[in-house]
């Protein structure tokens, strides 16, 4: 972008990332990846023997073996997601990012950037199916930017992914035209009904209470991500008393 060039990102996102994880594609990322024979039993014990029952309007299954998935909220979880994904970006072309189960893929709109990205998708689809897991076509987008972008259409597997006017990325919404319009009015709705339930529900005026309130409860809202969108480079806001 800084060149002037077109950008396209295409933002993926494995469906029931979590639940999908096969055990034995684990244990086996884990030897491979140099973890210890103890450590990789002890991950084996930590995720054996669980079981799960389905029960619908008091009707209830018989009890059936787990045999994918990492328990989500748990301390190992994200790490062990990690080590598994740790190979998806071998051999990719394109500049990748991956937090969790998100992974967002960027590339130069040009006619080699357009067939590399094609290849990296190509390539993303044949590890999900070997690892057995799969993408979620759904939330999968692709954001076209920069003046003069063609606008290419991409493929995962059999299905043209569609595009999309603005993107949330780790909680940021971007648009197409990296405005952050939408970012702001994204804050200002989610911290407006907190200064309401402050209103309404604290009886208390004194700056030694309400004064508190604010950066705990408000600005987090307001200023999330704020060192990226940077406002102070766009709108200078100017507060009169009693407006």
């Amino acid at each position: 972008m800084g060149e002037g060039k077109a950008v396209d990102v295409v933002f993926l996102d494995f469906g029931k990332a979590f639940d999908t994880v096969a055990h034995s594609v684990l244990l086996e990322e884990l030897s491979t990846c140099g973890v210890s024979g103890f450590t990789v039993h002890w991950v084996k014990n930590w995720l054996k023997g669980r079981a799960q029952r389905i029960v619908v309007n008091g009707a209830t299954s018989g009890w059936r073996p787990v045999t994918s998935g990492v328990p989500q909220g748990s301390i190992p979880g994200p790490v062990l997601f990690h080590i598994l994904i740790n190979g998806l970006d071998a051999g990719v072309e394109c500049t990748i990012m991956k937090f969790a189960e998100d992974t967002d893929m960027g590339v130069a709109v040009d006619l080699e950037g357009q067939e590399a990205l094609q290849r990296d998708l190509d390539s993303f689809k044949c590890w999900a199916m070997i690892n057995g897991m799969k993408f979620n076509k759904s939330k999968c987008r692709i954001l076209h930017l920069g003046w003069g972008n063609a606008r290419p259409k991409y493929k995962s597997g059999e299905e043209w992914l569609e595009s999309s006017p603005a993107e949330r990325d780790l909680g940021v919404l971007v648009s197409s035209r990296l405005h952050m319009s939408q970012q702001r009015a994204v804050g200002a709705w989610r911290a407006n009904p907190i200064l309401g339930c402050i209103k309404h529900n604290i009886t208390s005026r004194a700056k030694g209470v309400i004064i508190p309130l604010y950066p705990a409860l408000v600005r987090p809202h307001l200023e999330y991500c704020v060192q990226f969108w940077a406002p102070r480079f766009k709108v200078c806001l100017v507060w009169r008393k009693g407006g």
